[in-house]
């Protein structure tokens, strides 16, 4: 499929989706948002895709909506647009939390700012260089965070936090981000993308069925009390068990000594 504002590639099972207006420091407009949510369910439904890099073209990952784009209030808007809860920003967190049920990593080689930031923090893991940095920016527009970023952000660095990063509006650079959590790992800026994707493929190695399930399982995990969660589990061991093939692969390559060759089935 041809995106105008992304560029898709895949290196083995793992694809890299790069925001492509670098011009905007790839700011979100009408047609860049929807194509986030068309690649994610793109991604989601290609069987030789394991997991799944975001990052951005030129000097920033994503500065967020963008700014003073003209009204349309001319268009009719269909009967599903007036019943969509969750619009284009809502949508945007499902479509790469929940639907994209794949390792995903947000490889932030610059600016990450409001929706951008709140992309960032949808994806599994966050990597990072000293180029990197993040500001909530919302309160300066005069509105609450969107796009998730109430959801995600207190379950990554915690409610005070949160509270700090949202009502304080600033910049955080890299080295913050990495001691509070907002990045998992700090890579050098000429390397970024390809330690993300080397990453990536590190993740990709293992049974897919059942990397998809641990995710699944994980995210359960965050809304969930001990005794729910523990059902849950079972409920990921059964289905990861349906890869039969995988489960017999596991076996034999440790009983052979050798590495494992998965290929979800």
């Amino acid at each position: 499929m041809a995106y105008e504002h992304i560029l898709l590639d895949q290196d083995e099972h793992v694809a890299i989706v790069t925001l492509n207006r670098p011009e905007k420091l790839n700011a979100l407009n009408p047609i860049l948002w929807e194509e986030i949510i068309e690649v994610g369910e793109q991604l989601r439904a290609d069987d030789s895709v394991h997991a799944v890099v975001f990052t951005g073209a030129g000097r920033g990952f994503c500065s967020g909506a963008e700014q003073g784009q003209a009204r349309t209030d001319e268009v009719v808007p269909s009967k599903d647009e007036l019943l969509d809860e969750y619009g284009r920003i809502g949508r945007q967190a499902l479509s790469i939390y929940k639907r994209l049920d794949k390792p995903t990593i947000a490889a932030v080689n610059g600016v990450a700012v409001g929706a951008g930031y709140s992309l960032a923090l949808a994806c599994d893991l966050r990597v990072g260089s000293e180029l990197t940095r993040f500001k909530t920016v919302f309160l300066e527009r005069n509105i609450s965070s969107d796009s998730g970023m109430s959801y995600f952000l207190p379950r990554i660095v915690g409610y005070s936090r949160a509270m700090d990063l949202i009502c304080t509006s600033r910049f955080v650079y890299s080295d913050e981000a990495y001691r509070i959590g907002l990045l998992d790992r700090l890579f050098e800026a000429d390397t970024l993308v390809s330690d993300a994707v080397k990453l990536a493929k590190e993740m990709s190695t293992w049974p897919p069925v059942a990397t998809q399930m641990a995710k699944r399982v994980l995210q359960h995990s965050m809304n969930s009390s001990l005794e729910d969660q523990l059902r849950f589990e079972i409920h990921g061991l059964n289905i990861s068990r349906r890869a039969v093939n995988d489960q017999k692969e596991s076996r034999d390559s440790f009983l052979e000594k050798r590495r494992p060759n998965f290929t979800g089935t």
